[in-house]
């Protein structure tokens, strides 16, 4: 479990939790493993203050099921540890996933209650999923409905995802995936960069500023090995200075300045006027330090060019998980519901559409179940669950990671204006059950 293909792939089954085995265990003691049953993924709420989610990790979730086995090394700390008994590690023993999943395509907005996902099997086939599911799709959702909201308070400037330092190593690449996924343009986690093909891009820290005698003699090393399109960092010592040495090493063709601490509103206006008295009309500000969706927008008025993000945006910028619950909701075609109180379920397979008005503008979500009656699907409708699984195999020609940043770009630009806000609210559009 060190390596990226080990949190991901074949050999991580005890990724499954210990109660969903408990479960397991004693549904084939009692010979109720068998049943047909359908699960659902799915949002109560959406977190406080949020008006929209972003599916995200449904690529991620898809080609851990593919390899989701119980290895001989697995088995062996079950047994040894009595975790279940014989029959159950037979069982496991010969597991793969074998049934079907539908659900919204990675990009697609969700609400309370939309269907994200939706498993059809056996109860053994679908149960032990449920912490290999929930832990990808919290995570990525939450990340990606946090970029998505740095994305457009960045107004079309290109933000650089650099929280790698700020989180777990391997969350670190899959939160890299989710916010390029949102409209993030780059990243500086390299390992994301070859697993997703996702642009890197990075620049140095003040460690390599501080290593050096002088500030010229750290810009003149970067420059003299990357080029003068490089990004020097300037706020080290004095901003001005910095600015002013910058411009002598690189000249006026220099790529760009990073300052990475103070107010930096007030520092990029005065770091443009200086660099344009300098000649370097052409040279681009990158801004970082702190910055979350809030602090973005409160910079769109600023000559700032690009951003860089880190912390706010690997740990969901306060919002860490999408809340998304797995639930039993049909066995045997007959709906189950849970009733606690503030933990309600809805029972029956559900499916989801979206109605628009003729202008393109997202009005409602409407879920219905098989035992109610379809809505008149309008000309501008879309239905939001695909097929992603049949009879255990993944489908093909699934929408591929840039796909899903279309798919996002197009469904924001859908939602009412109000439904963008930064402000507390309720969500961008209703959800309607039928």
């Amino acid at each position: 479990m060190g390596s990226p293909e080990a949190a991901t792939g074949a050999g991580t089954a005890l990724l499954t939790d210990h109660y969903e085995l408990t479960m397991l265990a004693s549904a084939l003691a009692d010979e109720t493993a068998d049943r047909p049953c359908v699960f659902e993924v799915f949002a109560r709420r959406l977190p406080d203050g949020r008006r929209y989610g972003v599916v995200a990790g449904t690529g991620r979730v898809l080609d851990s099921i593919a390899d989701f086995r119980f290895t001989d090394a697995e088995l062996s700390q079950l047994e040894a540890t009595a975790v279940v008994d014989d029959a159950t590690l037979s069982w496991l023993s010969e597991y793969s996933f074998s049934g079907n999943i539908d659900g919204y395509a990675e990009g697609e907005l969700y609400f309370p209650g939309s269907p994200i996902l939706t498993v059809t099997g056996s109860f053994g086939d679908a149960v032990v999923l449920e912490t290999l599911i929930l832990s990808i799709l919290n995570h990525d959702s939450a990340i990606a409905s946090a970029a998505a909201r740095m994305s457009g308070a960045a107004h079309g400037r290109p933000i650089i995802e650099m929280g790698g330092r700020r989180t777990h190593e391997w969350a670190a690449v899959a939160a890299a995936r989710a916010a390029y996924l949102a409209g993030f343009a780059t990243t500086s986690n390299l390992e994301a960069g070859r697993r997703y093909g996702i642009p890197t891009r990075g620049t140095v820290a003040h460690a390599f500023m501080l290593l050096h005698d002088s500030e010229e003699e750290a810009f003149r090393a970067q420059v003299d090995k990357m080029g003068t399109d490089t990004t020097l960092l300037v706020d080290t010592y004095d901003i001005t200075k910095g600015i002013e040495t910058a411009v002598r090493v690189a000249g006026t063709e220099l790529g760009a300045i990073r300052i990475d601490s103070g107010d930096v509103g007030p520092l990029a206006r005065k770091a443009r006027e200086q660099l344009d008295a300098l000649g370097a009309k052409d040279t681009r500000i990158v801004v970082s330090g702190d910055l979350d969706e809030h602090a973005i927008a409160a910079l769109r008025a600023e000559p700032v060019d690009a951003y860089g993000v880190g912390t706010s945006v690997v740990t969901g910028s306060g919002a860490p998980t999408a809340g998304m619950v797995y639930k039993l909701v049909e066995v045997d075609g007959r709906p189950v519901a849970k009733r606690s109180a503030h933990k309600e379920s809805r029972g029956g397979r559900k499916s989801a559409l979206r109605r628009h008005r003729g202008t393109g503008t997202a009005v409602e979500e409407v879920i219905w179940t098989a035992a109610s009656t379809a809505p008149e699907r309008g000309p501008d409708d879309h239905e939001l669950q695909i097929p992603l699984v049949r009879d255990g195999r993944t489908v093909d020609d699934l929408p591929t990671l840039d796909d899903a940043r279309q798919r996002l770009r197009r469904a924001l630009v859908s939602l009412p204006w109000e439904g963008l806000k930064l402000s507390h609210g309720e969500p961008a559009i209703p959800t309607v059950f039928v």
